[in-house]
């Protein structure tokens, strides 16, 4: 083992746990006043329930053993068996930080959602439905595409740091979710202001530290293919930045904060999956590429199919993610990582291409029917929707009895 990488990757875990009240603060300060302490407190509650899940359970499920491509096994339940000397994911680093790592991507990935259903949503059913979508969606897509013998994995689809498994499944998730609970009332007549854009700068400036261990970590040692990842990251999410930017002017006359900070957010989401896979070069595509192709996706979403994607997390984790994973098959170049079997389209080769489509087709349909399953069970057990009263009167008094600003009421109500 080496100590060199081990301290590299408990910083790289602690990145991505950051990221979680990053993006507490990203969508919360997107949120109406009346609506932000719920928000947050969706991100802040799944930071409690991934962490016990999977060191319970979770962790084994994904990681231990195989069965059928799909699913590991109970052969690490409590994390028995998983200690300070190496295991069969990474030799250099102990088993427990290889777990502990991926424990910061269980927790990111559900609070994903969270962004599409703000202002509607009980509280007690979207906690008991992140808890089975992480056992219905999450443990088995972690496994097909990181875990010995996974599914994905063996026919030859790769996923640097969570195309798949964070964004896709997460952005295809929170559409679906959106669709079942239905608009906000007096959507098509209301104007929804963002109460606070500081908050949103400041959310998404710790999503874009975070994701330096998010992505550089994924090379799970500090050696040069993390610095390879840390820098096509970099480049594409300030290509994205920029990119949005323009939109902005071209659309509107005026570059906008929140556009800017949405655009190095896509920009991140994008090079996820190819981060260590494509040259540096094609960071700068992937990433000027990813904001007309989300702003404009945003726009189909709202505007023509009526969705109310409230934060638009398809719009820039779903699509984004989707066009990152093709991204990924066609630029990679198996010389700089080698766990891609293939070079990418571009460079005249279409079976990584082929592979990528195929994992992001698979991806969607686990996602679709896994959040129908999860939505199916919870329904048992509590409504989805708040009624009209609560949702007027604001979800965080409603239920969570607190207010953001409760001596205060020049912001947005």
């Amino acid at each position: 083992m080496n100590t060199g990488d081990t301290a590299f990757m408990i910083i790289s875990a602690a990145l991505v746990f950051f990221m979680t009240p990053g993006l507490a603060f990203f969508y919360g300060g997107l949120v109406r006043r009346k609506n932000v302490c719920n928000t947050m407190m969706a991100c802040v509650a799944i930071m409690g329930i991934s962490v016990v899940m999977w060191a319970l359970f979770g962790y084994s499920l994904s990681f231990g053993g195989n069965h059928g491509g799909i699913i590991g096994d109970f052969r690490w339940l409590g994390l028995n068996g998983v200690g300070m000397e190496a295991g069969p994911y990474a030799d250099n680093i102990p088993h427990l930080v290889f777990c502990a790592f991926q424990m910061m991507f269980a927790m990111i990935t559900p609070a994903l959602i969270t962004g599409s259903l703000v202002g509607r949503m009980r509280f007690k059913a979207l906690f008991l439905f992140v808890a089975l979508w992480s056992i219905i969606v999450y443990y088995p897509l972690a496994h097909m595409v990181w875990g010995e013998g996974g599914f994905l994995a063996a026919i030859g689809s790769v996923d640097f740091a969570g195309g798949d498994v964070v964004h896709i499944s997460s952005g295809i998730s929170a559409v679906v979710l959106a669709v079942i609970l239905g608009r906000r009332r007096g959507y098509e007549h209301t104007t929804y202001r963002i109460h606070n854009i500081p908050f949103v700068v400041l959310g998404a400036s710790m999503l874009w530290f975070g994701w330096f261990g998010f992505n550089a970590g994924s090379a799970l040692g500090a050696n040069g293919l993390a610095a390879h990842a840390f820098m096509t990251s970099a480049i594409s999410a300030a290509s994205a930045l920029l990119s949005w930017m323009l939109l902005d002017v071209v659309k509107e006359g005026k570059a906008t904060l929140v556009g800017a900070s949405t655009g190095l957010v896509v920009g991140l989401v994008a090079i996820t999956p190819g981060a260590g896979f494509v040259p540096i070069w094609a960071a700068f595509i992937i990433g000027a590429l990813v904001s007309p192709i989300c702003y404009y996706g945003v726009i189909f979403i709202k505007k023509k199919l009526k969705i109310d994607d409230a934060l638009d997390a398809f719009g820039c984790h779903g699509i984004g993610g989707i066009w990152g994973g093709i991204a990924t098959g066609i630029f990679t170049q198996s010389s700089i990582n080698d766990v891609a079997r293939w070079d990418g389209l571009i460079f005249g080769d279409y079976h990584l291409f082929l592979a990528q489509i195929i994992g992001i087709i698979v991806t969607i349909a686990i996602a679709i029917a896994g959040t129908l399953i999860c939505v199916a069970i919870v329904k048992v057990f509590s409504p989805l929707r708040v009624d009209v009263r609560e949702e007027q009167l604001g979800l965080d008094i409603s239920q969570h009895g607190e207010s953001a600003y409760p001596c205060f009421n020049g912001l947005d109500q």
